[in-house]
This record gives structure tokens, C-alpha cells and sequence, in this order.
């Protein structure tokens, strides 16, 4: 088995090999020159996604800076996905986004880990799992998503949260460890912040 082949597989590898670093550079190249555009290359950001992604639904949009190991290369973005400044991805494992999801800046979403055993980890060795991120879900900005997480649609995850297991539907989940704080309820629908009420009936 390739090292390349383990990659994939979510074993062990050394992702300095040849044959990944071959593949995985083109990204890098065609990364930089994405976070050249201007915030008005709407097509432009659009090709991007679209031809480097591995997929990309309609109506996604990218605020620049944009970081990702590959390039975007292994994450799948439905539609109507918004991404604030500053998100980084380690997409050397798949990451997918459902439709509706806002991420807000300075967001990582990690997949890529390291053996806690030393000797392997002095060889920079390394294995991937997948983050998957339910429709219509939020992230608040500075949060930090390890690998192998799934967040259930609906789902809030507070502002500088690290989340380090999967969280269920329709929560607000908050701290680091990432907790759920409670469920999201009719509360929800009356009030938008603290005593201020949703003016249903202008929207």
C-alpha cells in the first residue's frame, strides 16, 4: 500500500512522500493565487470552488484569507454556505459542509492528527478523520473543530468553543471541551438576544 493509498484509507502515513507532496502542491499554487482576488471576483471565487473542491453547491462565498492544506481539495460544500475571514482548513482528510452553514472568521477545522506515541511522532507521521458539519449550522468565530467531529444540523457552536466530540441537532454548545448548554427551543423563536424580542411580524 502507497503511502498515499494509507492517506486515503485513514491510516498512519508520512505525508512529506514524494507522490502526496506531487499532488498535493498544485493546490498550494492555485491557493495562493485565489487569495489575490478581490472581494467583488464573485465568479472568480466561484470558479475556484467549483474546479478545486471536491464539491461545491450554488450561492457559496469565501471572505479571503482562506487556508487549507490542500487547497479545498478534499472538502464538499453544499449551498448557501458563508465563510467569514480567516477559516482554516486541514483538509488532508474530507470535510463536509451541509447547505445553509455559516462559519465565522478565524474558524480551523482540523482533520489531520499525530500519533500521541513518540517515536512515530518524531518521524512527523500522521492520519486524518473526517469532520462532517450538518445543514444550517453556525460556528462561531475562533472555533476550533478536531478531527473526526460530526455537528448535527441546526446546531450553534459558541465563539472560541473547541470541539473535540460530535455534537447532536438543534443545539447551542459551548466551551472547550465543546459542551452542549442547552437545546435549541421556543425561547428561540420569541427573543434574538437576552430580552429582545423577534419582530416576526417584519421579516
Amino acid at each position: 500500500m502507497t503511502q498515499y493509498e494509507r492517506m486515503k484509507a485513514g491510516l498512519i502515513y508520512d505525508a512529506a512522500d514524494p507522490e502526496i507532496l506531487a499532488l498535493q502542491m498544485p493546490f498550494l499554487d492555485r491557493l495562493r493565487e485565489f487569495n489575490q482576488l478581490r472581494a467583488t471576483d464573485y465568479s472568480e471565487k466561484e470558479r475556484y470552488m467549483k474546479e478545486v473542491f471536491a464539491a461545491c453547491g450554488e450561492k457559496c462565498y469565501i471572505e479571503l484569507p482562506f487556508r487549507a492544506n490542500w487547497g479545498g481539495r478534499h472538502v464538499s460544500f453544499g449551498s448557501n454556505v458563508y465563510v467569514n475571514f480567516n477559516l482554516t482548513l486541514v483538509d488532508d482528510g474530507q470535510i463536509f459542509v451541509g447547505d445553509k452553514v455559516m462559519i465565522g472568521p478565524n474558524v480551523t477545522i482540523a482533520t489531520a492528527n499525530h500519533p500521541i506515541e513518540p517515536g512515530l511522532r518524531a518521524r512527523a507521521l500522521q492520519y486524518n478523520k473526517d469532520v462532517v458539519i450538518g445543514e444550517n449550522v453556525w460556528i462561531g468565530s475562533s472555533a476550533v473543530i478536531l478531527p473526526g467531529v460530526t455537528i448535527g444540523r441546526n446546531s450553534v457552536i459558541g465563539a472560541g468553543s473547541v470541539v473535540s466530540r460530535d455534537i447532536p441537532e438543534n443545539v447551542v454548545a459551548v466551551g472547550n471541551p465543546c459542551r452542549v448548554l442547552r437545546p435549541i427551543g421556543e425561547h428561540d423563536r420569541e427573543y434574538f438576544y437576552r430580552d429582545e424580542k423577534i419582530d416576526w411580524e417584519a421579516l
